[in-house]
């Protein structure tokens, strides 16, 4: 087997940050700008409107000046798009200024793309309608250098034709692939992609590129054979559309990757598909607006699946892996460890979603029509992620994306990933899941559950930290965890809808997470309680409601934690001075349990909810005044013991739909 390099791909770290014009840390050009505001001494055109936030990338590295996205005001309409154009050119030609419209957006957001000079961006942002600017910056195909490449073991995992047998080859849903190139004519993938007539990449850098089809095709063909290859593809079947964002040295830019999102969207719009994929293999620094795009995308129904990076970095740094509603994919190797390239590797943490074989991975090479190369990275990672996700819609074509997350996640290998190269805070929200392949009947109504970790809240008795469900979840428990031990609490609040697990800091505390507890089913229905009055249990109104968990709140330094009551299952027993929230959840054919374990010479108490069962809240009880951490993992309740605490209880409430065929299976109640 032939093996060829990876395409470059590059390393700098580009975060980027909302700069309002007041800010007092902008660089030379921003600078110039205030001045020139100041020196003007206009206000914004409708007088009551403020200045639109002015957005960037604070690596230089990574930024396009003299290139701005211009992003209008939700509710715009294409001639709010067309009259703010008019407007921005008028004033730009009285004085004497060039400025050129690249781009116009319709779709999932409202405005255009502008190439203009600095001293023209002060009229732009006091125009009406004008939400904010967006500096445009590049984004970056996620494959290993070659260099680092060779200093890779081999990997020998790779299925042979005849060997791999997936419940079926994915051929009801289509994969739109936002990549460069591809070499439709390789034995892997002839027949299979559709190169489509978008294509929106930057100029190459530098005088000496040469644009062969081994270098502009490498990226884009190993990822498709990944993809849909005949013998190295994990869905066999699934049609793969092309978009081209990523020119030949794998760099395309944030307003290509949003002119190619609006491209899908109005593709899906004319035709409508009932399976789509939308796989995203690159990655740049944070954008708002790419960030919404994604969000659109997936409230339309399309499952997005986005590399999380090579940086080794936290993915919440970088977009599209930052936004909540794509599933985001890091790479792990042969060995289902993290996957190292050097000095970079996978990227971790909260926002990234699980794990996929992305180290050494052999597909189609461009070099050649019967060739093969290894490559490594998350983009691998994440086309093994879109096949899984082909796989799962052929099933069922009405799979809503939550519900194609949940499935991915529920038949995941679990706590094989060795994390002691992470810090103790990035080992406890990053999911240790690394994605396999469901059987056939996966999407067959059972309850499922994954906890959403907030990022941490600060360190005043003041602050807070929120996590929340994705579209088409149910939250069926809330808590807090603080790496301390100590905590005032949590309570769960209810905004534009969607309820929100809001968990309390305490003073002296170096911050703390909220959990939130987000499952689907059909027909899940959840509903909060809250205590009538501080010391009062909260409890389920109605018998159709199962209580699936207790939240707590104190206005003392600490918090008693809440827990189910033993006998009456329907309440959320407190102490004095505590307010509690249950949550009371329908859904048809629910039901629910309590299970315990308790220990009294043990620094850790477990308890796991039977197979067919779903672990919806973890609670913790002391014998003494000590407060205990609980700590919900997959379908198993961990709590570790507290210095000073007289013993421990470990409290679980384990839920499902119960079968339609009879079924014995039940929690074991007995106290312990």
């Amino acid at each position: 087997m032939r093996r060829t390099s990876a395409a470059w791909a590059g390393w700098a770290l580009c975060l980027c940050a909302s700069l309002a014009t007041s800010a007092q840390d902008y660089p030379e050009d921003e600078e110039m700008v205030l001045d020139l505001i100041r020196e003007d001494g206009t206000r914004a055109e409708t007088g009551a409107e403020p200045a639109a936030e002015f957005l960037k990338c604070k690596k230089a590295a990574w930024r396009m000046p003299g290139q701005y996205l211009v992003l209008l005001r939700q509710g715009s309409r294409d001639s709010h798009v067309q009259r703010t154009i008019r407007a921005l050119r008028a004033k730009a030609a009285r004085r004497g200024s060039p400025l050129e419209v690249l781009q116009t957006y319709s779709g999932a957001l409202h405005g255009f793309l502008v190439k203009m000079s600095s001293d023209v961006l002060h009229l732009a942002v006091k125009l009406p309608q004008v939400h904010y600017i967006e500096e445009d910056s590049s984004i970056f195909a996620q494959s290993a250098p070659w260099n680092l490449q060779r200093l890779l073991q081999p990997h020998g995992g790779t299925s042979e034709n005849g060997t791999y047998r997936s419940p079926n080859d994915g051929g009801m849903a289509e994969v739109y692939l936002m990549d460069g190139g591809v070499q439709i004519s390789h034995r892997e993938i002839e027949g299979r992609v559709l190169v489509t007539d978008f294509n929106n990449v930057p100029e190459e850098d530098g005088v000496r590129v040469h644009r062969q089809a081994s270098q502009c095709d490498g990226h884009g063909t190993h990822t498709a054979g990944v993809v849909s290859g005949s013998d190295s593809g994990v869905a066999r079947g699934a049609g793969v559309n092309l978009v081209r964002v990523l020119n030949c040295q794998g760099k395309g830019t944030v307003s290509g990757a949003l002119a190619g999102l609006e491209y899908i969207r109005a593709a899906l719009q004319s035709r409508p598909v009932a399976a789509v994929v939308v796989l995203l293999p690159f990655i740049g620094g944070f954008s708002r607006s790419l960030n919404a795009a994604c969000r659109d995308m997936v409230a339309n129904g399309v499952v997005v699946v986005a590399a999380a990076g090579n940086y080794r970095d936290d993915a919440c740094l970088y977009s599209p892996a930052s936004e909540p509603e794509v599933i985001t994919v890091g790479a792990v190797n042969s060995a289902d460890q993290l996957m190292s390239q050097g000095a970079g590797g996978t990227n971790f943490g909260r926002c990234v979603d699980l794990f996929a074989p992305g180290d050494d991975i052999v597909s189609a090479s461009s070099d050649c029509s019967t060739c093969f190369t290894s490559r490594s990275g998350s983009s691998q990672a994440a086309a093994h992620a879109a096949g899984v996700a082909a796989v799962i819609l052929s099933s069922n074509q009405n799979a809503s994306p939550v519900q194609v997350l949940q499935v991915m996640l529920r038949y995941s290998v679990s706590n094989t990933i060795n994390f002691l190269s992470l810090s103790d805070t990035s080992r406890l929200i990053t999911p240790n899941l690394v994605a396999a392949m469901p059987p056939a009947n996966a999407t067959n109504g059972e309850l499922l559950c994954r906890s959403v970790w907030s990022e941490r809240s600060g360190v005043t008795s003041t602050d807070e930290a929120v996590s929340r469900c994705r579209r088409g979840e149910e939250m069926m428990s809330c808590s807090g965890y603080s790496p301390d031990g100590d905590h005032v609490g949590e309570t769960i609040t209810v905004h534009s809808g969607q309820m929100e697990c809001v968990a309390h800091n305490a003073a002296g505390v170096e911050g703390v997470f909220a959990v939130a507890r987000c499952c689907v089913t059909g027909g899940l229905r959840c509903r909060i309680h809250a205590s009538p009055e501080p010391g009062r249990d909260a409890e389920c109104v109605g018998t159709q409601h199962h209580l699936t968990g207790c939240s707590s709140w104190s206005a003392a330094s600490m918090s008693s934690d809440s827990r189910p009551h033993a006998g009456d299952r329907r309440r959320c027993v407190v102490e004095d001075g505590v307010t509690s929230h249950a949550v009371c959840c329908h859904a048809p054919s629910l039901e629910c349990n309590l299970l315990d374990n308790r220990s009294a010479d043990e620094d850790q108490v477990e308890v796991s909810c039977p197979s067919g069962w779903t672990l919806t809240d973890c609670r913790a009880v002391s014998q003494g005044s000590a407060i205990m951490e609980p700590d919900a993992s997959g379908n198993s309740c961990r709590v570790r013991e507290a210095t000073g605490a007289d013993g421990v209880t470990g409290v679980a409430v384990c839920c499902r739909v119960r079968p339609t065929q009879p079924d014995t299976t039940q929690p074991d109640t007995t106290p312990r």
